[in-house]
């Protein structure tokens, strides 16, 4: 299975020379295995990238896991070109928020007057799917087991087993008050993964003010992934306020960091970025630059 980001950003898109080697795309990343249709993990602005990456005119079939609504992770939905022609066919899947199904919840974010169109209006199929965590479910030729995870709004975080590797993804996560407590539920979900995709936008010193905001400091996410036993963690949703010289900084304090604690590798995610599972075999990144 290769895992491959398109957009690794938080909160809101960026651009400029400044963000240019890291890119300043919202969250997507794409699960891709020979033979099965791709897993796109939420749908932010990365998702126009990915879509520009297929062969000119080919149809796109796939599954897409949402972790929440906020507009960081579902705002390309409308701008993948092959989404916008007949013959393609997207299931989107997310959880339910207080009762709202989450097709509804989404239709009532996308359309007038605060979109021009709907995901129906759109050329190719689209489908919604409300998920709740609990038994894992089979998607893609994937198993997927989902969890909810502390955040401002009703969010869950997934794991993607497939050709015996793992992957596992929590983009958005609160920190706790007590910073060595992690949520049972997404201990479980993070536990053993060959790669920790996890939300990492705040440092010590910027968490104070913004302490509510519902994410977490670098530490926090390397605490998570030491205490899961994961072999790979990469570092996401980067705030918009950390430029490429930042995150080269903070990439090499938390590959030192993630040695000390027993973590494998510690990666800073980057659009472009493409790691290559095989079971049984160590992971590899295959690239760092643009996918």
């Amino acid at each position: 299975m290769d895992v491959t980001f398109f957009g690794v950003r938080g909160s809101t898109p960026c651009a400029g020379e400044s963000t240019a080697r890291y890119g300043g795309n919202t969250a997507c990343v794409v699960l891709s295995s020979p033979g099965h249709e791709p897993i796109l993990l939420d749908l932010g602005t990365g998702l126009r990238y990915f879509g520009q990456c297929l062969p000119p005119g080919q149809p796109l079939h796939a599954t897409a896991l949402v972790t929440h609504l906020h507009w960081d992770h579902v705002q390309g939905l409308p701008f993948c070109p092959p989404l916008l022609r007949a013959g393609s066919r997207l299931e989107v899947i997310g959880p339910a928020d207080e009762g709202v199904p989450f097709g509804e919840a989404f239709d009532q974010l996308m359309r007038p007057p605060f979109f021009p169109v709907r995901a129906s209006d759109l050329e190719s199929e689209i489908t919604f799917s409300s998920l709740e965590p609990g038994q894992p479910v089979t998607l893609a030729g994937a198993t997927v087991t989902s969890a909810y995870v502390p955040h401002t709004d009703t969010t869950l975080g997934y794991r993607v087993e497939r050709d015996g590797v793992s992957v596992a993804y929590v983009s958005d996560h609160q920190q706790p008050a007590d910073p060595e407590h992690v949520d049972p539920g997404v201990l479980e979900l993070c536990r053993g993964a060959d790669v920790l995709i996890h939300d990492a936008q705040y440092t010590a010193a910027e968490y104070p003010a913004k302490s509510t905001w519902g994410h977490c400091t670098i530490d926090y996410a390397l605490h998570v992934g030491a205490t899961a036993g994961v072999k790979r963690l990469v570092l996401f949703h980067h705030d918009p306020e950390h430029d490429d010289d930042t995150l080269d900084l903070l990439a090499l304090a938390a590959a030192e960091s993630g040695r000390r604690l027993g973590i494998g590798e510690v990666l800073v995610a980057a659009e472009g970025l493409r790691i290559r599972l095989r079971s049984g075999q160590a992971t590899a990144p295959l690239s760092a630059g643009r996918a």
